[in-house]
């Protein structure tokens, strides 16, 4: 079979390679899945850069993410199980893990259904308890993990004020269903949620970004309010200053959603469950921005690196067409 390998850590473009290898074995408790469709996620670009938490043994296919299809022809949303991830014709998962892939979600979007939803689902419902009428400020909206927590916190009933880096960013945001949208390379941030709000700020702030990103959400979050750190994609860990939480009465939230799988994985299913359902009603629906074959996997990997991509971008191999 064809798979990408990391022989040795940088970046995307450089170090990825696309090979001749065999098929992957499962090992006891594990399932092999052809893969129909792989999603590119931030974590992807950390790993192939040697700077995730989790760093498989070289040479190692990236890919945490995929819809697959088991032996028996059933569609299913994955975690491969490292080195043998997802940008490859096939992949194995642990078979306890498996989830039943939406009949209402195409090859491509079941794919990106999985951890950027669920990571706004706990972040949103499980961690800051997100209320109907409320506001949610989400950084990097127009971004796959972003443009998740946009459709959730709508589907919640939240206002949602999205800040994106970019006219055509903005226009992404605008149709995911942001109540407002403030390009922060065109305008103040942290002038423009207080505008939005009255001076009030948000009630929610969802920040996969870090460093300036968390500074403005400590400056506008409200009374009471929940800042939930989901990630750091701008390279900067930031620092919260603890008084300024005490005087201004709100919380920060840690979410690393990938804990829930060993301490609570029945809450997992229950997540899913409650996705699949708002993805049959059509209350969220995946943006998928690109379909890339197999051999533009590299390239496409890059370009989330670089941060020039909207929604998800998923590869999609010759053998796994979308249906």
């Amino acid at each position: 079979m064809q798979a990408w390998q990391v022989h040795e850590n940088g970046e995307p473009s450089e170090v990825m390679r696309l090979a001749d290898v065999e098929r992957p074995t499962p090992g006891e408790g594990q399932t092999l899945l052809k893969v129909r469709a792989a999603n590119i996620n931030f974590p992807d670009v950390l790993m192939v850069r040697g700077h995730y938490q989790v760093r498989p043994p070289l040479p190692f296919t990236p890919g945490v993410e995929i819809c697959g299809e088991t032996q028996d022809g059933r569609r299913v949303i994955a975690n491969p199980a490292l080195p043998y991830g997802g940008f490859a014709e096939y992949a194995v998962a642990d078979t306890a893990a498996l989830l039943p892939a939406p009949d209402s979600l195409d090859d491509a979007e079941a794919a990106a259904l999985h951890i950027g939803y669920q990571t706004g689902w706990f972040g949103l419902h499980r961690r800051a308890r997100l209320e109907a009428g409320e506001t949610l400020l989400v950084h990097a909206a127009a971004g796959g993990v972003g443009s998740a927590a946009v459709q959730l916190g709508k589907a919640a009933g939240a206002t949602v004020i999205g800040v994106v880096g970019g006219p055509g960013k903005a226009a992404v945001a605008r149709e995911l269903g942001c109540d407002v949208v403030i390009d922060r390379r065109a305008e103040d941030v942290v002038g423009a949620v207080k505008e939005a709000t009255g001076g009030r700020g948000a009630d929610v702030i969802y920040d996969p970004v870090g460093g300036e990103a968390y500074t403005q959400s400590a400056k506008v979050v409200a009374f009471e309010g929940r800042i939930v750190v989901v990630g750091f994609a701008s390279g900067t860990i930031p620092s919260p200053s603890l008084n300024h939480a005490l005087v201004k009465n709100y919380s920060i939230l840690g979410l690393h959603w990938g804990l829930y799988n060993t301490k609570n994985p029945k809450l997992v299913q229950h997540c899913h469950e409650q996705l699949t359902d708002l993805a049959a009603r059509g209350a969220i629906l995946p943006l998928v921005s690109e379909r890339v074959p197999l051999d533009g996997a590299a390239a496409a990997v890059q370009r989330v690196a670089d941060g020039v991509t909207t929604g998800r971008v998923t590869v999609v191999p010759q053998n796994g067409a979308a249906v």
